[in-house]
């Protein structure tokens, strides 16, 4: 058993607590394929993500404020896997999976940074395909540079500060009892639970956080994809209306696997008080969802494939000049 400490008070000396990740499973025959598991989804979902950065920095063509966007996604989806993975991947291995207070509270931090960009990137992508099918004359007017970089830096900066707002009520907090957590990294919800003073500031915050940042956006994604969709109807030929769905096709996926999942998550936490399926329910929003986008936006966008291929040809092309130089 873990040794366990107790945020309180003694003279002028405060003792933090260090936490005890339960993780996916006690059982340690399994740990072995579990490591292996998620090493190969988080090395393929890094790989992936990082190909679709450097495919629309090294394509003039894909110069535009959807790839724009994209990038920003991958850039989240990278920084979001990071959070919790390698951590979890570390305590696999070494069997230690006592974390920090200090690493526990960045570990929430980041994780609803990073979660929070990615809500905001959907909306502000949908925003894009609204103006390019419902207003295609006065796309390249309205979404200039100049707005595509203040739509993306805000996203990084209400991220930013929906996250400290959510994260910093949380250091009022004594943990004075079994400081088990059954998740395998720092879930905001599951750390609540294990405090023992009062969490009404906290629940409070979180519930207008997540309102401001992830019901609004929804119901933005909703409105504009009802305006989309009000627009494909009205287009005449039926190869009209193909070329205009194809445009937001992908985006359109990894917002249903986005909200689908995320949605699966709390729908299954109020359906029954085991922790451990919401457990597994998460695993598809911190793991799964980040690892297919890059295959989404590639499987479903020629322009993104040809660029991709490109990228390879270049990356094997000096690859090879270099064995012939050493050689």
């Amino acid at each position: 058993m873990p040794n366990y400490f107790f945020l309180m008070e003694s003279g002028n000396q405060t003792h933090a607590p260090e936490f005890f990740l339960l993780g996916l499973s006690a059982k340690s025959e399994i740990q072995f394929l579990l490591f292996g598991l998620f090493l190969s989804m988080y090395l393929v979902t890094f790989t992936g993500n990082l190909l679709i950065i450097l495919a629309i920095v090294s394509d003039p063509n894909l110069h535009t404020p959807m790839y724009f966007f994209l990038s920003n996604l991958s850039l989240a989806d990278i920084c979001f896997t990071s959070t919790t993975i390698p951590n979890m991947l570390v305590n696999i291995q070494t069997q230690k999976k006592v974390i920090t207070y200090a690493g526990c509270l960045s570990q929430i931090f980041f994780f609803i940074v990073f979660g929070c960009l990615d809500n905001l990137l959907l909306t502000v992508m949908a925003y894009d395909r609204f103006v390019a099918i419902c207003h295609p004359l006065h796309y390249t007017v309205i979404m200039d540079p100049q707005l595509c970089g203040l739509l993306a830096l805000g996203s990084w900066c209400i991220s930013v500060m929906g996250s400290l707002l959510e994260t910093l009520p949380v250091l009022r907090l004594s943990f004075c009892t079994n400081l088990e957590i059954p998740h395998f990294f720092c879930d905001l919800p599951e750390v609540l639970k294990l405090a023992c003073s009062d969490i009404l500031v906290n629940n409070i915050v979180v519930y207008f956080v997540t309102g401001l940042l992830a019901v609004i956006p929804f119901k933005g994604i909703l409105l504009s994809y009802y305006q989309i969709v009000s627009s494909i109807l009205r287009i005449s030929s039926a190869g009209g209306k193909y070329k205009a769905f194809s445009t937001c096709g992908s985006h359109l996926s990894v917002v249903s696997l986005f909200y689908g999942t995320g949605l699966g998550v709390y729908l299954s936490s109020a359906a029954t008080s085991s922790s451990r399926t919401s457990l597994v329910a998460s695993v598809m929003y911190t793991v799964v969802i980040p690892m297919l986008n890059p295959f989404i936006y590639s499987l479903r966008n020629r322009d993104m494939k040809e660029s991709l291929q490109g990228l390879l040809v270049r990356v094997g092309t000096l690859r090879g000049g270099a064995v012939t130089g050493l050689s």
